[in-house]
């Protein structure tokens, strides 16, 4: 296996070097360069802070900045980070209206910043948001991991941060959003480790691992490689089952790349995305694709849709400003 890098036990803190002098307009090194930060921070505004392993890029550190989050922490590849880079961070960004941690529903993420919350909770504000969307793991209860969904949450809440809401509703936000955002992955090839110097899983030449998760987990099933059309509507297929009955809304489809897939198989992915929700009723107002949510190098993507209220489609509209995200309205 062939990596540019010098040695396994230095690539991410030489990735984040890097990353951080590629936008330092935007962001810098928080305190022993235990996290990323918006490199000016807002007086007054609660702060969102989320995190996990390295691996995942551009998720977290690139959507550090103006309209998202305010700080990441990164751990080892695959690896949560540690509840005392979580509470240097707290400390660092609460400018006096509190800290919300947003956090993927993994044990290690979920456990390391709970501890991290109950270190820093005598000084600060805390709550935190555990996001659940993987359809394909945990259906319909607490074991549903946080994957691509994580983006849509992480940006809504960031927005409305942004326009000066509390804590409190900060939190109802993100917990309202969990049950109406879906996500399931489907992976062509394994992850490549650095550490391991293997791949997660083999597939042969003419498998696919369906539901996925974005650590190289094992899915749903093993399952013959077919056509993108029924690899497309299998995944949305799923994530409206799983979604069940849900108000009308403002639909937001993201298709997103693990890594090791080229754009225009994204793109021919949406479209078929597209074409089978807006046949079963579901028009789709706001849309993203691209490769936000990796897994390193693994050939595959997932679906995410969501539902998503008027307010909530005007937070996601609103302008952002992050390494991965940046637009204006």
């Amino acid at each position: 296996m062939k990596k540019f890098m010098n040695a396994v036990d230095s690539m991410v803190a030489e990735s984040l070097e890097g990353f951080v002098a590629a936008h330092e307009q935007l962001i810098a090194f928080g305190a022993g360069r235990k996290f990323v930060r918006r490199r000016t921070l807002t007086t007054g505004k609660v702060a969102i802070i989320s995190g996990g392993g390295a691996g995942h890029e551009p998720m977290h550190t690139g959507f550090v900045g103006p309209g998202m989050l305010d700080a990441a922490c990164t751990g080892h590849i695959f690896t949560s980070p540690t509840p005392d880079q979580i509470v240097a961070a707290i400390e660092e960004t609460d400018t006096g209206a509190g800290c919300l941690l947003m956090v993927k529903n993994y044990d290690g993420d979920v456990m390391n910043f709970e501890m991290a919350a109950e270190m820093a909770a005598a000084h600060h504000a805390i709550d935190m948001v555990v996001v659940k969307d993987d359809v394909a793991h945990g259906s319909r209860s607490q074991g549903r991991r946080g994957v691509a969904g994580t983006l849509i949450v992480e940006k809504l809440i960031g927005a409305s941060a942004e326009n000066g809401a509390k804590l409190q509703d900060l939190k109802a936000l993100g917990d309202g959003l969990n049950h109406r955002i879906r996500s399931m992955g489907v992976a062509l090839r394994g992850v490549a480790v650095p550490n391991t110097r293997r791949e997660t899983s083999v597939l042969g030449a003419d498998e696919m691992e369906m539901g996925v998760g974005i650590h190289g987990e094992p899915g749903r099933s093993r399952e013959a490689f077919t056509n993108a059309t029924e690899i497309v509507e299998a995944l949305c297929t799923a994530i409206l089952a799983d979604m069940g009955e849900v108000a009308p809304a403002n639909a937001l489809l993201f298709v997103n790349g693990f890594g090791g897939t080229p754009s225009p198989e994204l793109y021919l992915a949406y479209g078929i995305a597209r074409r089978f929700l807006e046949s079963r009723g579901i028009p789709v107002s706001r849309s993203l694709v691209g490769t936000y949510v990796t897994s390193l190098d693994m050939a595959g993507l997932s679906v995410t849709l969501a539902m998503l209220t008027d307010a909530e489609t005007a937070l996601w509209d609103a302008p952002v400003s992050t390494a991965a995200l940046n637009r204006l309205r």
